[in-house]
């Protein structure tokens, strides 16, 4: 059970209403995850623009998925697995990539250097080297898409964080952890 109450959009507070109303569109539902952060209009807004945003960014939504498997399973938020399990799937990556993805591996080299990134960013808590940030560039990666590797990974932090610690309920199909946390 949630430790805050999941809004529906009527009841939700006013600010959040309309953002609500964007998300059903988008989704055609209101997942769990945002009525909870509809508790507070300014999260919801901070959240939904920043997928909008990085949604037209220049990392593509598969690559943007396969990096959210791998800092969900590394948080072992069950919510954010699942929901980009799906959405993965939806972007048109394979069960086996995904799969991969949630262990932060990838055959690869490019998915799988944006992987390895990803997870130092989440393990070390942002301490990078010089060394990391070229093996990006190494396979191609610019610096603004560099930048926004940091963005996807900074977005599934606030969204991880959201759902293990208000214990939001998962609304997707059950994807288990590769391994605990």
């Amino acid at each position: 059970m949630s430790r805050l109450p999941l809004h529906h959009t009527a009841q939700a507070p006013a600010h959040s209403q309309p953002l609500l109303q964007q998300i059903q569109q988008a989704f055609g539902t209101v997942p769990n995850m945002f009525k909870a952060v509809s508790n507070s209009p300014a999260a919801l807004q901070s959240m939904w623009g920043s997928f909008g945003a990085l949604g037209g960014g220049s990392i593509d939504a598969q690559l943007g998925e396969q990096i959210a498997v791998a800092v969900a399973d590394r948080n072992a938020c069950e919510y954010c697995l699942a929901a980009h399990t799906a959405l993965g799937r939806k972007a048109g990556v394979s069960s086996q990539d995904m799969q991969a993805a949630q262990q932060g591996e990838s055959a690869n080299p490019r998915t799988a250097a944006a992987l390895r990134f990803a997870l130092k960013l989440v393990n070390d808590r942002g301490q990078v080297t010089d060394h990391d940030v070229q093996a990006l560039r190494e396979v191609g990666f610019n610096d603004g898409q560099i930048v926004e590797i940091l963005a996807h990974v900074a977005l599934n932090l606030f969204t991880n964080y959201v759902n293990v610690a208000f214990a939001v309920p998962v609304d997707f199909p059950a994807v288990p952890l590769s391994r605990k946390g």
